[in-house]
C-alpha cells in the first residue's frame, strides 16, 4: 500500500506541463487528486488523464482570496479533507525591467507569491484542524540566480523560496510539513513557448520533478525535506 493511497491533494496550475505530470503521478501513488486550474477546460483534461478515480477538476484563479476560499471549503465538504496542497500556478513576462508594466509586475506577483499565500493559509487552517498535512511549493532555479528580462518572476520566486521556509517554521508544530521544490529547467509549454530557440535536450521531463514531489511528500512522519533542488544534468550556469 502507498502512503499516498486515499489522501486528497490538491494540485494548482494543472492544466499543462509540471502540473499535469504531477496529478499523474499523484494519482497513480493512489491519491485523490483535485486538479485545478485557472483554465477550467485544462484542468478538466488532466483530471481526465488521471489513474484513481475519485478525482476531479475545478477552476481555479489562485490569487483570488475568496474563490480559493470556497474551492477548499468544497473540496473539504466533498472529500472529507485535504492532505497536499502543491502551489505550482505560475507566469512570467519575458522583457527589460523598464519594458514591464506595473499590470503586469502586479500580475506575476498576484500568482506566484500572493497565491501560493492565499492556498497555504486557507490550507494550513484545515490541515491543523485534521492532525496534519503537506504543502509542497514550485519554486524555481529562478530563487537561487538572475538572469535578464525576468524581474518580477525573480522577485516572486525568491519571495516564494522565503514564504515557504516561513511556513515550514509555523506549521511543524501542528504535523504540517512544508516543502519548497526548486526545479530546475523543464521540458513545458511554459518554457518552451517562450523560448523555441532553447534546446529541450538541455531540459529535463516534467515527470523527474513530479517524481520528487512523490518523494518529498512519502518519507515518514518523523522527517521532513524543507527544500530540495531537481536539475537537468545538461542545464547551462550550475556546477
Amino acid at each position: 500500500m502507498s502512503m499516498l493511497d486515499g489522501k486528497v491533494c490538491l494540485v494548482t496550475g494543472a492544466g499543462q506541463g509540471l502540473g499535469q505530470a504531477t496529478c499523474k503521478v499523484l494519482s497513480e501513488a493512489g491519491a485523490t487528486v483535485v486538479a485545478a486550474d485557472i483554465r477550467g477546460e485544462a484542468a478538466q483534461r488532466t483530471a481526465q488523464l488521471l489513474e484513481r478515480p475519485g478525482g476531479r477538476a475545478v477552476t481555479l484563479d489562485v490569487s483570488q482570496d475568496r474563490q480559493a476560499a470556497q474551492v477548499i471549503d468544497e473540496i473539504v465538504a466533498d472529500l472529507g479533507g485535504i492532505d497536499v496542497l502543491v502551489n505550482n500556478a505560475g507566469v512570467d513576462k519575458t522583457v527589460p525591467v523598464e519594458e514591464l508594466s506595473f499590470e503586469d509586475w502586479d500580475r506575476i506577483m498576484a500568482v506566484n507569491l500572493r497565491g501560493p499565500f492565499v492556498m497555504s493559509k486557507l490550507a494550513l487552517r484545515q490541515m491543523k484542524s485534521q492532525g496534519g498535512g503537506h504543502i509542497v511549493n514550485i519554486v524555481s532555479t529562478a530563487a537561487k540566480r538572475a538572469w535578464a528580462n525576468a524581474a518580477a518572476y525573480h522577485a516572486s520566486k525568491w519571495g516564494l523560496l522565503g514564504l515557504s521556509h516561513a511556513l515550514h517554521v509555523e506549521g511543524r508544530p501542528h504535523k504540517v510539513k512544508v516543502t519548497a521544490v526548486i526545479a530546475g529547467g523543464m521540458r513545458t509549454p511554459f518554457l518552451l513557448d517562450r523560448f523555441p530557440d532553447l534546446d529541450p535536450n538541455v531540459l529535463q521531463d516534467p515527470k523527474n520533478v513530479a517524481d520528487t514531489v512523490r518523494f518529498v511528500l512519502t518519507q515518514p512522519a518523523e522527517t521532513v525535506v524543507p527544500e530540495v533542488m531537481v536539475l537537468p544534468m545538461r542545464e547551462s550556469s550550475w556546477p
